[in-house]
């Protein structure tokens, strides 16, 4: 490979689009007159004629996805016949039809006014006819390929087609994969959803595979269709913005690659789990060794079967991706997985979380060690000059234990004696963060840090964010800064806060005003903080697990309203953990789905804790009725009364709880033979007694006998 082509990801994404319009993208004119002489070419095929019974014609291959590379390549013309009746029919008179489209083709060939030159051949006796269309910078040749009409006069496919699809395949025992030719149509329609610039990036891919090959020995059968679907999937999970970062995605593209081994990828646009047949085929596709990468158009066809070809291309995507300096990292990257939650089978799930969810140990402990220069370099130079001191707390996923591996969130809690109660000034906290904002500067430039240290650029005056960033590895957290008045005081470890914080809260609380649900949770962060971080690791791990989950249902359910916070979920995740195990050690598809059939059952939801608060104080019992009354779900945060995390009807969890319904049925929930795994048997209706949690409908006819005994009914 060149000096000028080589290691493209490294080059600025302005150089790399550049590259692709004067290097790899077909000249318009070419494009143009392969694309005229291709439609003649068509008009002729359908053409009345008493041998052929033509009902329309397919265009494939790269062509027929806009994938062409500048120079050679490849695509494809799907004639369907009306009088192919079944799949089956089209391999039994393939030679026969093929000969008469050969035969009308030389009748015409000679009244034919194209713009580009063309050039029939007829191989093999008839099984093969091709058209090499060429122009002075472009040639592509097509296969012309008889096909029975799957679709009909329909734009979509059906349930009958693909259990139709599967008898045929199964009557003639043809290789999975082998009518895949019926679906052109819909691989056009697939490809054409997407955006100019991820089809660029296609090839770029392409150019890079097309030069591996140039250096392998024996060049591999690895279609090139199978880096499209590829390159698309890394798209859609990692980006989705019709304007990306061209390198990033390369680079992307390349980790998938390393990752063959795990490599598992899927689309349910045309077909889906709800049918049994079609469901059986997904199931016995995606449980094949890897690398797995199904059509999206034929759940039979996995197009990544050359494995030997996957072994070359690792070795050369890592050649690409580890020919910098030692200890610098090539590049950021789109966060992408290898393979779905949904196809993971439940006995694998340990292994899921621990390959793709655990952020890496080396970066966590850099996280610690510059979150503690951070901290101190706050305590000491804020505010020297004045009677205003400091204390920062950690907040959120990182401190507690329960990070993922990318998109991980956290908060440093700035306790200020000049904010005197919770609703001490706005105007207090603006100087907080102005101060805290230049001290940060200065921190950034004067300390050496292991990691990249970024603070965001000036946002509104009471948002203060940064960033700490792997310099090898492709992770980060994102911190906010947050004033708050410090309500609990010197509260030693292990201690419960005294019953009048909390009574100072609710006198602030109007059940009316959702907004202030909650508002000053940011001041019990160190019993948030507590409370999870105490848990088992294991529990952890399937908080890791619920969060992982929940980012999907976001990504896809963000634009239909608004899912509850991620914190009910982790709240969820630890009662159902207390309640129906307990254990250090459990299975984790047991609590995956115990998880997520309380998520389903979300209308019956009452949970709460009583280890920071209790009834034993009458203003707090009287507001912890009020609270575990209200509509469902309820889900109180155990170190803020005031925080109801489910919040009633506020959010859509009958959103959440549809897509629930929906996993039930993933290979998460199968055991190795195939039987589904059950839930824990969590109870919705028993008693409860003080520093536990409750779930299910309070009963008010019990409520003195709670009263008296201290003993809660749920």
């Amino acid at each position: 490979m060149g000096i000028r082509e080589s290691h493209l990801y490294e080059k600025p994404s302005e150089k790399l689009e550049e590259f692709i319009q004067n290097h790899l993208r077909p000249s318009e004119d070419c494009q143009k007159d392969i694309d005229q002489s291709v439609d003649t070419i068509c008009e002729v095929l359908q053409e009345p004629c008493p041998s052929l019974t033509v009902t329309g014609v397919a265009k494939g291959g790269s062509y027929g996805r806009r994938t062409v590379l500048r120079g050679n390549s490849d695509g494809i013309l799907v004639v369907f016949f009306g009088d192919l009746e079944q799949f089956q029919d089209q391999e039994k008179r393939q030679y026969e039809l093929l000969s008469k489209i050969w035969a009308q083709m030389k009748h015409c060939e000679s009244r034919w006014k194209l713009a580009a030159k063309m050039e029939l051949q007829n191989t093999n006796r008839s099984s093969r006819v091709t058209i090499q269309l060429s122009t002075k910078q472009q040639s592509i040749t097509f296969n012309v390929l008889p096909a029975f009409n799957a679709l009909g006069l329909s734009e979509k496919s059906s349930l009958w087609t693909y259990r139709e699809l599967k008898r045929s395949l199964d009557m003639v025992k043809a290789r999975p994969g082998e009518f895949s030719v019926c679906f052109t149509e819909l691989q056009e329609k697939f490809f054409s959803n997407y955006p100019s610039k991820l089809k660029d990036l296609i090839l770029l891919v392409k150019h890079w595979f097309q030069k591996c090959q140039e250096k392998l020995i024996n060049p591999s059968l690895l279609p090139p269709y199978a880096l499209e679907l590829l390159t698309v999937y890394a798209w859609e999970q990692g980006c989705g913005a019709e304007d990306f970062d061209m390198a990033e995605g390369v680079r992307t593209v390349l980790r998938l690659i390393e990752k063959q081994e795990q490599l598992c990828v899927y689309w349910t646009v045309n077909y889906n789990f709800g049918d049994e047949t079609v469901r059986n085929i997904l199931l016995s596709q995606l449980q094949a060794p890897r690398p797995v990468i199904l059509d999206p158009t034929d759940p039979t066809n996995n197009v990544s079967m050359d494995n030997t070809c996957w072994l070359q291309l690792k070795h050369e995507a890592q050649n690409w991706l580890r020919s910098l300096r030692q200890n610098e990292s090539p590049g950021p990257s789109w966060n992408v997985l290898p393979a779905s939650l949904y196809i993971t089978p439940g006995h694998l799930l340990d292994k899921f979380v621990k390959d793709f969810l655990q952020p890496n140990q080396t970066f966590q402990d850099q996280i610690k060690k510059a979150l503690k220069i951070i901290c101190s370099f706050l305590e000491e130079n804020c505010f020297r000059h004045s009677t205003t001191k400091i204390q920062v707390i950690q907040g959120g996923s990182t401190v507690k234990g329960t990070a993922l591996k990318t998109g991980s969130d956290a908060s440093l809690v700035v306790f200020a004696n000049s904010l005197k109660s919770y609703t001490s000034p706005k105007n207090e906290r603006y100087n907080i963060i102005k101060e805290i904002h230049e001290q940060l500067e200065a921190c950034r430039q004067e300390k050496d840090f292991e990691v990249k240290f970024e603070i965001s650029k000036w946002k509104p005056p009471w948002v203060l964010s940064f960033t700490l960033k792997s310099k090898v590895l492709n992770e980060s957290v994102d911190f906010d800064v947050l004033p708050a008045f410090n309500a609990l005081g010197e509260l030693k470890s292990g201690s419960t806060p005294s019953p009048r914080t909390y009574t100072e809260l609710i006198h602030l609380y109007k059940p009316s005003d959702v907004f202030l649900e909650g508002e000053f949770s940011v001041c019990f962060t160190k019993l948030q903080r507590n409370f999870v971080r105490s848990l088992p690791l294991k529990l952890k791990d399937l908080i890791r697990l619920l969060k992982h989950w929940y980012k999907g249902c976001e990504k896809k359910l963000k634009q239909k309203g608004s899912l509850p916070p991620k914190y009910a979920l982790e709240l969820l995740t630890i009662y159902a953990w207390e309640k129906g195990s307990g254990a250090q050690d459990f299975d984790m598809a047991e609590g995956f789905r115990t998880v997520l059939e309380l998520v389903i059952q979300y209308q019956h939801l009452c949970v709460f804790w009583t280890v920071n608060y209790s009834f034993d104080d009458e203003i707090l019992r009287n507001f912890l009725l009020g609270q575990i009354r209200r509509t469902r779900p309820v889900i109180l945060d155990p170190a803020d009364p005031t925080g109801d995390v489910g919040g009633g009807h506020r959010w859509c969890w009958h959103l959440l709880a549809k897509e629930a319904t929906e996993w039930l049925s993933s290979l998460c929930f199968k055991d190795k033979s195939g039987c589904p795994i059950q839930p824990w048997n969590v109870p919705k209706k028993r008693v409860q007694t003080p520093g536990s949690c409750g779930a299910g409908i309070y009963s008010m006819v019990n409520e003195m006998h709670l009263l008296r005994s201290h003993r809660f009914l749920d």
